[in-house]
């Protein structure tokens, strides 16, 4: 996604909760969060009572009973709009069961949004990405190009580090952790979602373009997946640089 879609995606999102939302924090597979949405819309259409739904606990734990049909469960749980339904994805949750972990993350949030929505009687926002998230900020991955040579220099690396950390820094922004691969540098950053992730990257590679125009000024940035060497060679050569 480009880094404007995903700006103004967020004011839209923001405009809509009035500051009601809840951020994913977890990494996720977006596919994984596809399938997962798409059964919850499906199952509401044909929801069963909350006794019926509660009483299949001991089946999330019977191994002769296939994932595919767990995940319906863990579901229909997350839908319940009950406080029993969450505790119940809590435990499961606890007992550490690596294949549906992920699934069963997406299903406490989303049993959380709907019982806080249900209680409370306030439409929440949900944002979840494939990089997750923590408190009110999004992660997103982050790629430049060096403009001349193949590789950094290692004072060019240290001008990165400390430009980046400082500009992030204050527009309340974190950087997590910062690479170089060849003539590119990748970074793992938070950035709150009422910032413009373009302002915020854009003033970073100008601060750091003071000392040398090293960099170009065209960057690559998603909260969907971490890319490869690969798909960031490709981006920049789409964008001619």
């Amino acid at each position: 996604m480009e880094q404007d879609n995903i700006y103004e995606s967020l004011k839209e999102l923001l405009a809509k909760s009035a500051g009601k939302y809840s951020i994913l924090e977890e990494q996720i597979d977006v596919e994984l969060q596809v399938e997962f949405f798409e059964l919850v819309n499906k199952y509401l259409k044909s929801k069963r009572n909350s006794e019926d739904i509660l009483s299949d606990e001991d089946k999330l734990y019977d191994t002769d009973i296939a994932d595919d049909k767990k995940k319906i469960i863990l579901v229909e749980l997350s839908n319940d709009e009950n406080v029993e339904a969450y505790r119940i994805i809590e435990r499961f949750i606890k007992a550490d069961i690596k294949e549906l972990k992920s699934w069963s993350i997406l299903a406490l949030q989303h049993a959380r949004i709907s019982l806080e929505t249900h209680l409370l009687d306030e439409q929440q926002v949900f944002i979840s990405t494939g990089l997750g998230g923590k408190g009110e900020k999004l992660r997103y991955f982050i790629s430049g190009k060096l403009k001349l040579g193949d590789v950094f220099s290692e004072t060019q690396k240290k001008i990165i580090k400390s430009e980046f950390e400082f500009t992030f820094k204050e527009l309340n922004s974190e950087i997590e952790r910062i690479d170089f691969i060849n003539e590119y540098f990748t970074l793992f950053a938070l950035i709150p979602i009422d910032v413009s992730i373009s302002e915020v990257v854009l003033k970073a590679i100008n601060e750091c373009n003071n000392y040398g125009d090293f960099l170009y000024q065209k960057y690559l940035v998603t909260n969907v997946k971490v890319l490869n060497i690969k798909d960031i060679i490709w981006y920049f050569k789409k964008k001619g640089v």
